[in-house]
């Protein structure tokens, strides 16, 4: 299975409580931190909710 890194490039302040618990459920919590995740289902839907705040590459 592929694997992504995800990093997040934006604040989470002031964004909507789904978006931070999505960010947050993802393992970001600051800016430029990264993770690497494999890419299922799952996991793409929720960096599709927060893809305006994250950078995403494949692996």
């Amino acid at each position: 299975m592929k694997t992504i890194e995800i990093t997040l490039v934006k604040s989470l302040i002031g964004r909507k409580p789904n978006q931070i618990a999505t960010a947050k459920a993802l393992g970001l919590t600051k800016i430029n931190q990264t993770v690497e995740k494999e890419a299922n289902e799952a996991i793409l839907g929720m960096v599709n909710t927060i893809k305006h705040l994250v950078k995403v590459t494949e692996k």
